[in-house]
């Protein structure tokens, strides 16, 4: 039999600090929790024990205290992201069918001390897991050590042994005891002996064994003067740090290892529990479903049956009007309905044959779907004529959780407490899925989301599956003879730095190219981790100048990705008529921005020449245009609005360059004798407030030191009072809410105001500054792109719209109607929405990408 221990307190400690502050959508901290089930999944399924125990320190004094008045004095309280989770974590450990064991006045060490020896007298092997060096003095006779962490979210451990300790400390496991008697411990407030560290304490017990033994021996001429003296005067603090270091063996809990045999979980308990705290992902681990948790007295269902109609036939269609309301759920594979199936009036119905759903698409009757958008790029692609989904549940669940990872439909069932099915023969999701819409419709209109939900989400998931559908051309040939000639750089930039390296190595390799830089040609290094030396991009561009191969590796990695991401990326993805259809993600960001992947269009690098020259790809077909438009300046516009500042709601309506204007409001002098610099330094600054920038980040950008990049950020904010005004009032209203809002009732929100970490907080602070500005700016591009694609298809014009990215509009027009495309961009872009400093955005056109910027 094994028996495993866990030092709860310390492996929570590791996960809550390991992985980044999660919450569910009221709030309560969940990470550590997360984090703690992580490492733990792992090891329990490696280690495979028998018995568990989960033990706890409790609040309060132990011994240790009454011994020792300083003991632990100088540890911060736990913060109270982290204390939260302490009560839901030992709920669910108990529903798990596992022991939490707590002792008043001990700590979880002496439950792992007292436990281990138990195991021992038992004959059974007995594993300690911790996070702390702490329970190294009990390894021995078939009890090891785990030490376990969490390392970029992921677990890892250490399995040690008695060998193990010899190995690394050169003494016995119970000799760490007396080694920490001499060095103390600064985490516990241990004194051990003044000026007495771990190299010397560690020398001394191995050469003398036991505290005891060195203070036998403290004459001895092995000894040094100086260490001698500072034994001498540390006698008494050494005999107290002793008896503060022995973990204590025969703490009061129950002795009976069979208490520690795992029980049968609580399903319905662990599956509520995880529900309420919306950890999904641990759910599907453990093998519950939210149902289970899901009483049904509490269920908005409670009163519910659904019964089964059958299949759907072609007679109760032809019998719908728009007075009918129907619940669809489809199942999709591969672009393709692989399961439909609906609810209509209290009953559920199988949707069989895909011409019944082909004609129900067409239908004037009332439709809610989970998500629209691969229905409508279904349709788009077979030519099967729709009308608009009335409701779609993913948009409005994402509208409400915006930090949510997923909107699968069991998980937004789990959270909003819809069970399964009634008791039909055959129960079918679309009964479930129309409880769900009720409770997302009644959510969205408690948090006055409509017009964002039914104005701009949901007009723009018909407008993205066109986009896709669409595609945009690219010339395969102009790429595949760019990949020519960047193979060919590659290869001259490869043997160049073979030839500056002294040697070939892989130039892929970060330990490698570590080797190469810091000790065969000695730049001067950041800090060595286990993993070798950082080769980052940073530290790459903070060397360049000191050796010609730092800007050789730079370029090679430049050069590297055009190829590997960009020209193989794009040829792969390209169909046969030349065109890639990228895939936009309309619940991805917590902003409400758009992103794309498949391939990513959005990240097209545009700051070197050598990138934006990929544009040059991107091209019309014969006979036709790409007309562009993009906002200028849309969220500095947004700001001026929501803050009433007038000195840059003036500087806008005078049409003179917002960052020549800034720059000489912020240095005093007339607009003509504001330099280049000057602008660029106010750019940043203008830039930077949007996204709340500090003088630290702001002074790595524009090259100055952090107290002039500070005097900017002071004199800037002085300029534009109202500016300052507004983003002190956006943070002290969203510490009180909990979240910010966008014009348009997108909401962020923030627990990170709540931390007690003053860097998590100042990150909050930043976003809460930011997504109002950056959130309102996506909503009105969002807009944009509704009216300019609803206004083509109104005027009956070719030409379409076929990509965005961030503020920026590409419409595919046949040249003829260019001119009025560029009109109709031009003001569709500028009247989405009425700003104190009004919407401008330029069009420019071209065949090409790169020519119509």
């Amino acid at each position: 039999m094994k028996l495993a221990v866990i030092d709860s307190n310390s492996i929570l400690n590791r996960a809550f600090y390991g992985i980044r502050i999660l919450t569910n959508s009221k709030g309560q901290y969940t990470n550590g929790i997360f984090g703690f089930f992580n490492i733990l999944q792992r090891l329990l399924e490696d280690l495979a024990p028998d018995r568990l125990a989960f033990a706890f320190d409790l609040s309060g004094p132990t011994f240790r205290h009454l011994q020792y008045e300083g003991y632990k004095a100088t540890r911060k309280g736990m913060p109270q992201e982290l204390a939260s989770q302490l009560g839901p974590l030992k709920e669910l450990i108990r529903l798990l069918g596992y022991q939490v064991v707590e002792a008043p006045g001990y700590e979880a060490d002496d439950i792992l001390g007292t436990l281990s020896r138990l195991a021992r007298e038992a004959g059974e092997e007995c594993v300690l897991i911790t996070g702390d060096r702490d329970s190294y003095q009990l390894i021995g006779d078939g009890v090891q050590v785990c030490l376990a962490a969490t390392r970029m979210g992921k677990a890892e451990y250490t399995l040690l042994d008695e060998a193990a300790i010899r190995e690394q400390y050169g003494v016995a496991p119970r000799q760490m005891i007396e080694v920490k008697a001499l060095m103390g411990d600064t985490s516990d407030n241990i004194p051990g002996v003044a000026g007495i560290g771990e190299k010397t304490a560690l020398a001394l017990i191995r050469q003398f064994g036991s505290l005891q033994g060195v203070y036998d021996h403290l004459e001895d001429a092995a000894i040094k003067p100086g260490v001698r003296a500072k034994l001498a005067a540390g006698r008494e603090s050494a005999a107290l740090s002793r008896s503060l270091a022995e973990i204590c063996l025969e703490a009061p809990i129950d002795n009976d290892l069979d208490a520690y045999l795992p029980r049968p979980m609580d399903r319905a308990g662990a599956a509520a529990l995880l529900g309420e705290l919306e950890l999904y992902t641990l759910m599907d681990r453990l093998g519950l479903k939210l149902e289970e948790g899901i009483p049904l007295a509490e269920s908005p269902a409670a009163a519910f049956t659904a019964r089964f109609g059958g299949s759907l036939t072609g007679e109760q269609l032809a019998a719908w009007g728009p007075g009918d309301r129907v619940d669809l759920f489809c199942h999709w594979e591969e672009g393709k309905p692989a399961q439909a199936s609906l609810f209509w009036e209290g009953a559920e119905y199988r949707v069989g044959e895909e011409g019944l759903l082909r004609r129900l698409a067409g239908l004037p009757v009332k439709k809610r779907m989970l998500a629209t958008k691969p229905f409508y790029r279904w349709c788009l692609e077979e030519g099967i004529p729709w009308q608009q989904v009335e409701f779609d549940g993913s948009l409005a669940a994402y509208l409400l959780s915006p930090s949510a990872s997923d909107y699968d439909f069991e998980r937004l069932c789990g959270q909003y407490k819809i069970p399964e099915a009634a008791d039909g023969p055959e129960p079918l999701p679309a009964a479930r899925l129309s409880l769900l819409c009720d409770r997302l419709e009644e959510e969205i209109l408690a948090h006055d989301q409509e017009e964002l939900l039914h104005r701009i989400e949901q007009p723009l998931a018909q407008v993205l599956a066109e986009m896709e559908e669409a595609g945009f051309l690219v010339d395969t040939g102009a790429i595949r003879a760019f990949g020519g000639e960047l193979d060919r750089d590659l290869e001259q930039l490869e043997a160049r730095i073979y030839e500056e390296a002294g040697e070939r190595f892989n130039i892929n390799s970060p330990k490698q190219l570590g080797v190469i830089l810091f000790e065969k040609l000695h730049l001067p290094a950041k800090k060595k981790t286990k993993s070798g030396y950082s080769t980052s991009a940073e530290v790459l561009e903070g060397l360049a100048g000191r050796h010609p191969i730092v800007q050789d590796i730079l370029d090679y990695r430049t050069k590297a990705k055009l190829k590997s991401t960009y020209v193989e990326g794009l040829l792969k993805v390209a169909d046969q008529s030349g065109r890639v259809h990228s895939s936009f993600q309309q619940t991805e960001t917590r902003t409400g921005r758009i992103s794309s992947t498949e391939p990513n269009l959005q990240n097209i690098p545009v700051r070197s020449e050598l990138g934006s020259n990929l544009r040059r790809f991107f091209i019309a077909p014969e006979g036709m245009v790409l007309v562009d438009a993009d906002y200028s300046q849309i969220e500095l516009r947004v700001l001026a609005h929501l803050s009433g500042d007038e000195n840059m709601i003036s500087a806008f309506l005078s049409g003179e360059d917002i960052h020549t204007k800034t720059a000489a409001q912020v240095f005093h002098m007339p607009q003509e004798f504001v330099t280049p610099l000057m602008r660029s330094r106010a750019k940043a600054v203008n830039f930077g407030i949007v996204y709340g920038i500090g003088a630290f980040s702001l002074s790595k950008n524009i090259g100055v030191t952090v107290a002039e990049a500070s005097d900017y950020i002071e004199k800037y904010l002085d300029t534009y009072p109202g500016v300052r005004r507004y983003m002190a009032e956006t943070v002290e209203n969203a510490k009180k809410l909990g979240y910010v809002r966008t014009m348009f009732g997108r909401c962020r929100y923030l627990p990170e105001l709540g931390a007690t970490n003053r860097i998590t907080r100042a990150f909050g602070e930043r976003v809460a500054m930011n997504t109002p500005i950056q959130g309102s700016a996506a909503d009105i591009i969002k807009i944009a792109m509704v009216r300019v694609a609803r206004r083509l298809e109104r005027e009956g014009l070719r030409a379409r719209l076929i990509l965005q990215v961030h503020d920026e509009l590409i419409v595919e027009s046949p040249k003829a109607e260019e001119e009025a495309v560029r009109r109709l961009l031009k003001e569709e872009m500028e009247a989405a929405c009425a700003l104190k400093a009004p919407l401008v955005a330029d069009v420019g056109a071209g065949e090409s990408w790169y020519d119509a910027k």
